[in-house]
């Protein structure tokens, strides 16, 4: 633990060097700047980003589902009022994720389900009471608050026509039914307190089972994609009268009470902002839980606003702060997509960069020592078949080797960096070696070195395809980048995540069509490029 304090205060010294230096709190906190400057600053950017930089004093985190976003704002307020400084919460991606951030220090605190962390988190300790599991998270500096006052757990349902229409009101009755089809969220079918457990205790003889996005699954059941879907307890589609909660008959599915999870160091640090925070403990019923999820989820309001509402309900003491913190987090359409572009455009910028220093001489010493070649682009190649969800993932373990930030721009920038190198290697080789064995016999007459060969010659020549492979990973990168989303790195991917796990269509819309626009932008920034950057005379060669 003191390791992780000590590396969190070097980071916020040299991030408190950056912004004496004229840096802006925003580009620091995300450990990059805007890009389009010369290239010694976006290497510095770098390098400041691969070091973690971050000197916020408070740093929430939350999971990809508007609940948890919402306690997460309810956080953030609170420590707000406290004094605590930070930027807003970032979601982080799932449990994994955001649970290894808090361990390594990313993040200070964020709300976790009890059933969650005995039945996913901690599941290798057979946890089975609330005392154990105080003691297995104390042991690796983790605090747990009580109950919030909600149980999140798991359920199951039907839309109610179809319940009704077949006489189904408990989970049992589901056996007498074989061939409804059953559509169920990853976590549901992996985890082995839910599907298994469940197929297990009620000998369920369904066999048509499908993994999909919880929020998916509720259009996939209106549309009779699937019959039967997992809930939690407090969904807002439960508030109407179109769906129907299966009773669990059979007491499967364990308690789910919402918790604080916070590193006892950040307590021992500010004990004032725990003291605030501690204040939830017990105001959130099941539910007013599900009510602000419908506020989210059907009527389309922000988090923010909705965890500040509510706070403002039970604590009328702290209107004052919190209104002044909407007028300070309100934005308009356009701020938030100018906020997005320049967030993408970073994202986007220093992984091509990087691509570019490292693609092109890659490419060139591939294309002279051919064997050497064939390696690099096997290597390259098979980076680009993995799936990008994985590669993140994947980028977690030798960054928190390095304890460098495994959420956030870091794992993002190294993400596309990796994914645009074979279109530039590739491209680079394949122009190097169409140069005519001519050219390179008259070059070499001249008495040309190899290097000058090299600069005058071979890549003028080969400028055009090199350009066509670097536009090429520009425009996947613009698409790519709308995943970092899931590891809090922001841009475009933020709006469309936000939309997909609250169903609002206009959000998805909203990062879409800008990340749409940008990538269209990028390419004809690209053709434009190309015109300083090939010789004329080729390109008017190919112009005829």
């Amino acid at each position: 633990m003191n390791s992780n304090v000590s590396n969190r205060a070097r980071k916020s010294d040299l991030c408190k060097r950056a912004q004496s230096a004229g840096w802006s709190q925003r580009q620091t906190e995300a450990g990059y700047s805007r890009p389009g400057g010369v290239m010694a600053i976006m290497l510095m950017i770098l390098l400041i980003g691969m070091l973690g930089c971050g000197d916020q004093e408070v740093r929430f985190g939350a999971k990809l589902f508007p609940e948890s976003q919402i306690l997460a704002e309810m956080l953030w307020h609170l420590s707000t009022s406290a004094g605590g400084e930070g930027p807003r919460p970032k979601s982080v991606g799932d449990t994994r994720v955001v649970w290894k951030a808090l361990l390594e220090g990313e993040i200070d605190a964020y709300v976790d389900y009890t059933g969650t962390i005995r039945e996913e988190t901690l599941r290798s300790e057979n946890l089975t009471t609330d005392a154990e599991v105080r003691t297995a998270l104390a042991s690796r500096g983790i605090l747990m608050s009580d109950s919030l006052g909600f149980n999140n757990t798991y359920a199951i349902g039907m839309l109610e026509s179809e319940a009704a229409r077949l006489g189904i009101s408990k989970i049992s009755d589901l056996t007498q039914h074989p061939d409804l089809k059953f559509g169920f969220s990853t976590a549901f079918v992996d985890r082995q307190d839910c599907w298994p457990a469940l197929q297990s205790s009620y000998g369920l003889p369904q066999t048509d089972v499908s993994s999909m996005e919880h929020a998916i699954a509720y259009s996939a059941l209106a549309d009779g994609a699937i019959d039967v879907l997992d809930l939690y307890s407090t969904d807002a589609e439960l508030a109407s009268e179109t769906y129907r909660r299966l009773e669990d008959d059979r007491g499967v599915f364990p308690e789910y009470n919402a918790v604080l999870l916070y590193r006892q160091d950040f307590a021992e640090a500010h004990p004032e902002i725990i003291k605030e925070l501690l204040t939830l403990v017990g105001r959130i019923s099941e539910e007013e839980m599900q009510r602000l999820n419908t506020r989210v989820k059907v009527d389309n309001k922000v988090a923010v606003r909705v965890a500040g509402d509510f706070l403002i309900s039970e604590f009328p003491e702290l209107r004052p702060q919190i209104q002044q913190q909407f007028r300070q987090r309100d934005t308009s359409l356009a701020q938030r997509i100018g906020e997005a572009t320049l967030d993408h455009l970073s994202l986007v910028g220093v992984s091509l960069l990087a691509a570019v220093l490292v693609g092109v001489p890659s490419g060139v010493i591939s294309a002279r020592y051919q064997r050497l070649g064939q390696i690099v682009l096997a290597a390259v190649g098979i980076v680009q078949t993995i799936p990008a969800l994985a590669l993140l993932v994947m980028l977690m373990v030798p960054l928190s080797y390095l304890e460098v930030t495994s959420i956030g721009a870091i794992p993002a920038i190294l993400a596309l960096f990796l994914y645009s190198l074979l279109p530039i290697v590739r491209n680079t080789v394949t122009g190097l070696q169409s140069i005519p064995p001519a050219v390179r016999e008259s070059a070499t007459a001249l008495g040309l070195t190899s290097f000058d060969q090299l600069r005058f010659v071979e890549l003028p020549l080969a400028s055009r395809t090199i350009m066509a492979g670097i536009k090429t990973a520009a425009v996947i990168n613009v698409g790519f980048a709308t995943l970092g989303a899931l590891i809090g790195a922001g841009g475009y991917g933020e709006p469309i995540m936000q939309g997909i796990t609250s169903q609002n269509y206009g959000l998805i819309m909203e990062g879409a069509l800008a990340a749409a626009g940008l990538a269209v932008v990028v390419q004809l920034l690209f053709e434009g490029l190309e015109l300083f950057v090939v010789p004329k005379g080729l390109r008017i060669t190919t112009a005829k």
